[in-house]
C-alpha cells in the first residue's frame, strides 16, 4: 500500500474509532457520575490524576520509539530496529521499577499530606491511589509495543482495540449501577483488568506480527547507543510534556487546593470531554507522524514540511467542525448528558476545546520538529510558558480573580506557544512562512467563521427545548463539513479524495 492510500485508510480507521469512542466515553461518563456521585467522582479526578502525571514520561516514551523506528525504517535499517526496541523494552523496565518503588514510598505524603480529600473517604483514595499506581506500570509496559504499532502504521488494529476498550469501560459503567460494594474502589480494580487485557492484545500481536520485538535474549540485543539516543531525546521530550502536566493535571491540583473536590468533579469532566474529542486530532496524528519521520529519515525535508503542513490543516479542519457546534450547545448538551452537572463545567470544557483548536494550528510543525531530531531549543521554549501556568494560576486566585480569568490565561498561553512555532521552524528547517500561513491558515478561516455563524443562527432560530442540538449539531457539522470541501482543501486534495472513494468502491 502506497503512503497516500495508507494515510487515507489509518485516518478512516482512527476517524471512525473516534466517533465511536466519543460517545461510548461520554455516555460512560454520565454512568459513573451517577454510580460515584459526584464528591467520588472528583476524589478519583485528582488521584488518579497526580499518578496520571507520570504518565506524560510514558507518553514522551512512546513517541521517542515510535519516532525511530520510523525513522530507521525509512533508511531501511533491519538491524538496528531490533536493537532500538530491546533497548527500548529495557529502558521502560528500569522506569516501571523506579516509578513502582517511589510511588509506593510517597503515597500516605501525596493523599494525607497534600490533596485535598473529605476524611471519610481518605481510605477509599490510598485504595485508588495503589491501583492506578499499578496501572501506570502496566501502562509503561505497553509502550514499546504501542509504539512498535503505530510506526509501522498499524492504525487499524489499535483502533480496533481501543473502540473494544470503550465497550468495556461502558458494561463497566453499566455494572457499577448494579453493584452493591464500594463503588469507587471497584471501578479503579476493574479499570486495572481492562488495561491488561489491552496489554496482552498489543503485545502477542506485535509478538506474532513483527521479527524486532523477538528479543527474548535481551542482553543480546541491548545497545548502550541506542539507550544513549532514546534516553536523550526522550529526557527533551518529558521535558516538553511538563507543559502538558502544567496544564491540565497542574490546574486540578490548584482547583482541588482552592475549591475541593466538587470543583475537581467539573474539571475532570471537562478533561474527559476534551479528551474524547482529542481523538479525532489523534487520528490525523496517528497516520501521519510516521510518514512524517520516514521523509526526514530518507532525507526527503521538502515532503516532510508538505505533510506537517496538512497535518496542521485537517486536523485543525475536523477538530472545529466538531468542536464549534458543541461549545455553541454546551449549556443544552451538559442538561441533557448529566442528570447533576457540577459548577463551571460548561466554562472548564469550552475552554480547553478552545484552546486545543488553537494548538491543532501548528501542531503539524510540532512533529516536524521532532523528525529533525534536533527538540532541545525548541522544548524549551515551547515549555516555560506552560509550566509558569500553575503559578500564574495561583496568583490569579489568590489575588481574587475568579476561575473565568484563570481559564482565559490558559488559552492565552496556548495561544503564544502556538504562534512561537512558526517563526522558530522557519529558523530551523527552512519553513516558508507565506506559503504556511497560505496553505494552512488562511484555508481555516472560512471554515471557523462558516461554522461558527451557522451555529449560533442555529441555536437562536430553531425552538428552544432540551433536545434542540439533536437538530443544531448535525447540521452545523453540515455545514462545516461544506465548507471544508470548497474553501479548505486544494482542487488537487478534493481530486485525491475523490480517487480514493471512487478506489475503494470499486475494491
Amino acid at each position: 500500500m502506497n503512503a497516500g492510500k495508507r494515510i487515507i485508510v489509518n485516518t478512516l480507521a482512527q476517524y471512525s474509532k473516534a466517533i465511536i469512542n466519543i460517545c461510548l466515553s461520554l455516555y460512560s461518563t454520565r454512568l459513573i457520575l451517577e454510580a460515584l456521585d459526584v464528591s467520588d467522582y472528583g476524589i478519583y479526578s485528582v488521584v488518579a490524576g497526580v499518578v496520571g502525571i507520570l504518565n506524560y514520561l510514558t507518553n514522551s516514551l512512546i513517541v521517542t520509539t515510535q519516532r525511530y523506528i520510523s525513522y530507521y525504517c525509512g533508511a531501511n535499517d533491519q538491524e538496528h530496529l531490533k536493537r532500538l526496541f530491546a533497548s527500548s523494552l529495557f529502558i521502560h523496565a528500569l522506569i516501571a521499577i523506579i516509578f513502582l518503588i517511589l510511588l509506593s514510598l510517597a503515597g500516605n505524603s501525596i493523599i494525607d499530606g497534600f490533596l485535598n480529600i473529605p476524611v471519610e473517604r481518605l481510605s477509599a483514595a490510598k485504595f485508588v491511589y495503589n491501583v492506578t499506581v499499578l496501572m501506570l506500570i502496566l501502562t509503561i509496559a505497553t509502550s514499546p509495543f504501542k509504539a512498535l504499532l503505530t510506526a509501522h502504521e498499524n492504525i487499524v488494529y489499535i483502533s480496533i482495540i481501543e473502540v473494544i476498550d470503550g465497550v468495556l469501560k461502558l458494561m463497566l459503567a453499566i455494572i457499577l449501577s448494579l453493584i452493591s460494594l464500594d463503588k469507587l474502589e471497584f471501578y479503579s480494580v476493574m479499570l486495572l483488568v481492562i488495561l491488561c487485557l489491552n496489554f496482552i492484545a498489543f503485545t502477542s500481536y506485535c509478538l506474532v506480527k513483527y521479527k524486532e520485538s523477538h528479543v527474548l535474549n535481551i542482553n543480546r540485543y541491548i545497545d548502550k547507543s541506542c539507550i544513549r539516543q532514546l534516553t536523550g531525546f526522550t529526557s527533551w521530550t518529558t521535558f516538553g510534556m511538563l507543559a502538558g502536566i502544567c496544564q491540565t493535571q497542574g490546574t486540578a491540583i490548584i482547583v482541588n487546593k482552592m475549591f475541593g473536590t466538587i470543583m475537581n468533579a467539573a474539571f475532570g469532566i471537562a478533561l474527559q470531554v476534551n479528551g474524547a474529542i482529542r481523538f479525532v486530532s489523534t487520528s490525523i496524528l496517528n497516520a501521519m507522524n510516521p510518514q512524517i519521520m520516514k521523509a526526514e529519515g530518507n532525507s526527503d525535508r521538502m515532503k516532510m514540511i508538505s505533510l506537517a503542513e496538512k497535518e496542521s490543516k485537517f486536523s485543525t479542519a475536523l477538530m472545529s467542525i466538531i468542536s464549534i457546534p458543541v461549545i455553541v450547545e454546551m449549556p443544552d448538551i451538559m442538561s441533557f448528558w448529566l442528570k447533576e452537572t457540577p459548577p463551571h463545567t460548561v466554562m472548564f470544557t469550552s475552554s480547553l476545546m478552545i484552546a486545543f483548536i488553537i494548538d491543532q494550528l501548528t501542531l503539524g510543525l510540532h512533529a516536524a520538529n521532532q523528525a529533525t531530531g534536533h527538540i532541545r531549543n525548541y522544548t524549551i521554549a515551547t515549555t516555560i510558558p506552560k509550566m509558569l501556568l500553575p503559578l500564574f494560576m495561583w496568583i490569579t486566585l489568590t489575588c481574587g480573580y475568579s476561575v473565568h480569568t484563570i481559564m482565559a490565561i490558559y488559552i492565552v498561553v496556548e495561544f503564544s506557544v502556538a504562534a512561537f512555532r512558526i517563526p522558530y521552524m522557519k529558523r530551523t528547517i527552512g519553513l516558508d512562512v507565506r506559503h504556511f500561513l497560505a496553505s494552512v491558515i488562511l484555508p481555516i478561516v472560512p471554515l471557523l467563521v462558516s461554522t461558527t455563524v451557522a451555529s449560533l443562527l442555529l441555536a437562536n432560530l430553531v425552538e428552544v427545548n432540551d433536545k434542540r442540538f439533536l437538530i443544531t449539531l448535525p447540521c452545523g457539522f453540515i455545514v462545516g463539513i461544506i465548507t471544508m470541501w470548497y474553501a479548505t482543501m486544494t482542487k488537487e486534495e478534493r481530486l485525491f479524495a475523490k480517487q480514493m472513494f471512487n478506489n475503494s468502491i470499486k475494491k
